[in-house]
C-alpha cells in the first residue's frame, strides 16, 4: 500500500486513496496579466460603441470617468476640439436629436490594444434629419483607467461630417 493515505479512522472500515498531485502551477506572467487587461479593455470599448449606438447619453457617459477628456480633430464648430464629461454630454444630447434614430451607430472594425489603451478603426452610420447619411469612417485612441474610460482622441474624416451636419 505504499504511497497510499489512510481517508477513514474509524474500527470498522478503513479506506486508503492516492494522495492528491497538484501540477506544479506558475503564477501568471506579466505577459499574460497584460494580456489580460488588454482584453477586458478591448470588451469595454466594444461595450461602449453598442450603447453609443443606442444614444442614451446617460449610459455612456457611465463609461467614462469623472475626469474624461473627449478630443475631436479639426475645426468643426461645436464637435471639434477637447471636450470635459459634461460638454461631451451636452453635445451628444445635441447630435442625438439631428438624426433620426436618436443616434449615430458605431460598427468597430478593429481594436489594437496595449496597456490601458485601444485603437478602434471605426465606421459610423446615421440617417439624418435633414435626409442626408452620415457615414464617416474613425480611427478611435482610447485610454481607459479601472474599466473605465479616461481619454479619447477622435480622427474622421472631417469634410464628411462639415458636409452632412452643416453643409
Amino acid at each position: 500500500m505504499s504511497g497510499l493515505v489512510r481517508t477513514s479512522n474509524d474500527d470498522e472500515a478503513v479506506t486508503f486513496r492516492r494522495p492528491t498531485v497538484v501540477p506544479n502551477v506558475r503564477p501568471m506572467s506579466t505577459e499574460a496579466a497584460a494580456r489580460t487587461e488588454e482584453e477586458a479593455n478591448k470588451a469595454v470599448v466594444t461595450e461602449f460603441m453598442e450603447v453609443f449606438s443606442r444614444g442614451d447619453v446617460d449610459a455612456i457617459l457611465g463609461f467614462l470617468t469623472d475626469d474624461a477628456t473627449w478630443w475631436v480633430a479639426g475645426a468643426i464648430e461645436g464637435i471639434s476640439g477637447e471636450k470635459d464629461k459634461a460638454a461631451f454630454g451636452e453635445m451628444l444630447g445635441g447630435l442625438s436629436t439631428l438624426t433620426t434614430a436618436g443616434a449615430i451607430a458605431l460598427t468597430p472594425k478593429a481594436l489594437i490594444a496595449e496597456g490601458d489603451r485601444v485603437a478602434a478603426e471605426t465606421e459610423s452610420y446615421a440617417e439624418m434629419t435633414n435626409g442626408r447619411v452620415y457615414n464617416n469612417l474613425y480611427h478611435f485612441v482610447f485610454e481607459l483607467s479601472d474599466g473605465r474610460i479616461r481619454r479619447v482622441k477622435e480622427y474622421l474624416d472631417t469634410e464628411h461630417t462639415r458636409a452632412v451636419f452643416l453643409g
